[in-house]
Formats: structure tokens, C-alpha cells, sequence
């Protein structure tokens, strides 16, 4: 009998957050943590920054004019329409579905905007309103058809995309066209509507408001989570971001300043991401629509109710169609079969979400692809426009971007599950 007595094992470590330990070695962490996410799958905005550059310097070198000051302005203002509507593709992209309606949508809102406005003589402000609300209306109505009837999104919406193109053209008439105003709302989106007119402060006093609100929030999460005792962002690196934002912010509001000033459709544009975004990053509804698209089953069993996560979010997809017809009309003066209807906007609207960088598997993605990716079709759409080349170089360019955006996405995804971080 052995005199030994048995000793319990040593009890494990205690895990630590590696965020703790990245903010303990500062600039070295961070690093260190880039490289392990890169390693890992988790490229971001990377991939779409990397290859915007590479696109506005392979112009440059071709015109000396695509980044000047008039060119930007005019990138930022026409991306709007598109962008809209690729808001509202996020959403849907974030469940793994798709919708193949919002040109039809956005031109039937646009359409249904017109007939009350001019035709009818109904106020402008009204209209807009109840052309917002026809688009969350049939944005609804095919959400229902997806989740409560069962038909699969891509049918249900390419049937929808016919059948609004259908009432649009109804709408209009013989004709097929009514030329706007530019009064109104449409009048605040056009190309000659600028915040705060021609005042260059304008400008600076946007980027102040962009960096305080992200300053603000930063220093408000901050407080919270150190209240939590969780992990949280150190001030220097909160001043640090900001210090980057700034950066960013008044060296655009100065390039928008040597052409007329911001375009008011850039600034709602904006303003619409940041509202999105918070929704989606901030609330609980937000977190339900990524576990919905993460895992329906998953969701479900947690009590997410699946259902009204679909219906709402293809509302929303439709609210922002109407937007965006809305905006695509008051760039053009005109509302007809020709211009937001059309199946070549669809396409770019669902390349700016993908491209920019929100995955097409679902439950992975940002508002702000809208922006990215509107940025590099937009920037390939003037640029070519600027060496007078062929509409259909642009379809191919387009095309091979957006091919190399899901290829990404699709490597990313092996990645990370490859890594366990899926």
C-alpha cells in the first residue's frame, strides 16, 4: 500500500477575454489581432477599401480629372438613389434571402408619387409620404407570401418585380412618362439642392456633427461597459478613431467645398446609415434580424419570432426602394419605365450591398456596404464615362468586381470555419 497520498488536480486558468490582453499591449495587441482576424477569415472592409483604391488611382492615372473636387461631389450625389436601395438589400442579404423587386417597387413609388403630385394635384409632402408607404406596403406583402405562405423569396419577388413594373406602366399612361417639378421634396434631393446652400461651413459643420457622435457614443459604450465590468474600448484608442474620423470628415468637407458644397441627397444618403445602423447595432430587433439569418432554428427556439423578423424586414426593403425611386426621379426630373424600373438598377443595388461587403449567406453584414460598395460602382461608372467608353465595359467591369466580392465572402467563410471562428 502506497504511503502517497493522491493530490486533486490543478485547477484550470481562468480564461482570459483576448481583448483584455490586445488593450494591454497597445499598438503591439492590435496588430497582433489584425493579423489573427486576417488569418482567420474576418477580412471587413478590407478587401472592398483595397480595391476602391485601386479603381480611383487606375482613373487618375487615365484623367486627371476623377479626383477632383466637381468629379467626388458628383460620385456622392448620384450614388444616393442607388444606395437607398441597397439599404434595404442589407436587411435582406442579413437573412440569407433576396429581393428582386426594389427597382420595380422604387419605380412604382416613384410612379404613384408623380400621378398624386402633378396628376392629381394632391401636396407634394403628402405624396411622398404615401409613396413611402406603397413601398413598405408591397415589401410587406411579399414578406408575407415568404413567411407565412412559404413561397421562396426569390420567386415571390421576382414576381412581384414583374407584376409592380406591370402597375407602374399603368399608372403612367400612354405615355409613359410625367415630368416632375422640381419643387418640394424632389426639389431638396436634386442636384442643385446643397446643405446649407453655398455656405462652406456647412461642410465643416457636418464633419463636427459626425465626429462628435461618434466621439459621444464611443465615450458613452465606454462608460456602460466599465460599469458592467466587461471589456471596453481605452480612451486613447476612442480618441484615436476619432482622430482618424476627423480626418476623414474635413478633408471631405473641404474637396466638397471647392466644387458647390454637400449634396443634400449625400447628407440624407447619409443620414439614413446612421439611423439604420444604429438600429441594427443598437437595439434588440437589430440583433434579432442577424440571429435570424445566423440560424433560423437557433432563433426560433430562442422565442425570436421568425415570422414578423421576415415581414418587417422586406417592409423595410420596400420603404427604402420607395426612397430610392424617389431620389432616382428627382436626379432625373422625370418618372417613366425607363429609369428606376429598370433590371440593370436592380442588379447595381444588389452589387453595392454585396460588394461593399454584407454576405450574401446571411447574418453578416453592415449598412455602410451601401455606401463602400455604391462607391465603387458609382467610381467605375463615372470614371468610364470620363474616358467615353462603352456602357458595356462598365457591365463587365461590374461584374467581375462583384464575382471577386462573393469569391471573397465564399473563401472568407472556409476560413473561418476552418479556423472555428464560423
Amino acid at each position: 500500500m502506497s504511503n502517497t497520498t493522491d493530490t486533486p488536480p490543478a485547477a484550470p486558468a481562468p480564461a482570459v477575454d483576448p481583448r483584455l490582453l490586445v488593450r494591454e499591449e497597445g499598438l503591439k495587441g492590435y496588430l497582433a489581432e489584425f493579423k489573427r482576424k486576417v488569418r482567420g477569415g474576418e477580412l471587413g472592409v478590407l478587401p472592398v477599401v483595397i480595391g476602391l483604391a485601386i479603381i480611383w488611382a487606375v482613373f487618375q492615372t487615365q484623367s486627371s480629372h476623377f479626383l477632383s473636387a466637381t468629379n467626388l461631389s458628383n460620385i456622392g450625389y448620384f450614388l444616393s438613389a442607388t444606395g437607398m436601395l441597397a439599404v434595404g438589400l442589407v436587411f435582406v442579404l442579413l437573412l440569407g434571402e433576396i429581393d428582386l423587386s426594389v427597382a420595380s417597387v422604387g419605380g412604382l413609388s416613384a410612379a404613384a408619387f408623380a400621378v398624386l403630385s402633378v396628376t392629381h394635384g394632391i401636396d407634394p409632402l403628402l405624396s411622398v409620404v404615401l409613396a413611402i408607404a406603397t413601398g413598405a406596403a408591397t415589401g410587406m406583402l411579399h414578406g408575407y407570401f415568404f413567411a407565412k405562405v412559404g413561397v421562396p423569396a426569390f420567386v415571390g419577388t421576382l414576381a412581384g418585380n414583374l407584376f409592380w413594373n406591370g402597375l407602374m406602366l399603368s399608372l403612367l399612361g400612354s405615355s409613359g412618362s410625367i415630368t416632375l417639378k422640381d419643387t418640394g421634396f424632389l426639389h431638396l434631393v436634386g442636384q442643385r439642392s446643397f446643405f446649407m446652400g453655398s455656405d462652406i461651413s456647412g461642410a465643416y459643420i457636418l464633419a463636427v456633427l459626425a465626429v462628435a457622435a461618434l466621439l459621444g457614443s464611443s465615450l458613452l459604450e465606454q462608460s456602460k461597459r466599465r460599469k458592467a465590468g466587461v471589456p471596453f474600448r481605452p480612451t486613447s484608442e476612442i480618441a484615436l478613431r476619432s482622430g482618424v474620423l476627423a480626418l476623414l470628415a474635413f478633408g471631405a468637407a473641404f474637396m466638397f467645398n471647392q466644387a458647390n458644397g454637400v449634396p443634400m441627397a449625400l447628407v440624407l444618403f447619409l443620414a439614413a446609415l446612421a439611423v439604420t445602423d444604429f438600429v441594427l447595432r443598437r437595439t434588440t430587433y437589430g440583433r434579432q434580424i442577424f440571429a435570424v439569418g445566423g440560424s433560423i432554428e437557433a432563433a426560433s427556439r430562442a422565442g425570436i419570432n421568425v415570422a414578423f423578423i421576415r415581414i418587417s424586414v422586406y417592409a423595410i426593403s420596400g420603404g427604402f426602394a420607395a426612397l430610392g425611386g424617389l431620389f432616382f426621379v428627382a436626379q432625373t426630373g422625370t418618372s417613366n419605365l425607363g429609369g428606376i424600373g429598370t433590371p440593370n438598377l436592380l442588379m447595381m443595388a444588389i452589387a453595392a450591398a454585396v460588394i461593399g461587403g454584407t454576405s450574401l449567406f446571411g447574418g453578416r453584414g453592415s449598412v455602410w456596404s451601401a455606401l463602400l460598395g455604391g462607391l465603387v460602382i458609382q467610381s467605375i461608372q463615372t470614371g468610364l464615362d470620363l474616358l467615353n467608353m462603352n456602357t458595356s465595359v462598365q457591365y463587365m467591369i461590374t461584374g467581375a468586381v462583384l464575382l471577386a466580392a462573393v469569391v471573397i465572402d465564399s473563401l472568407s467563410r472556409k476560413t473561418q470555419k476552418a479556423s472555428g471562428r464560423s
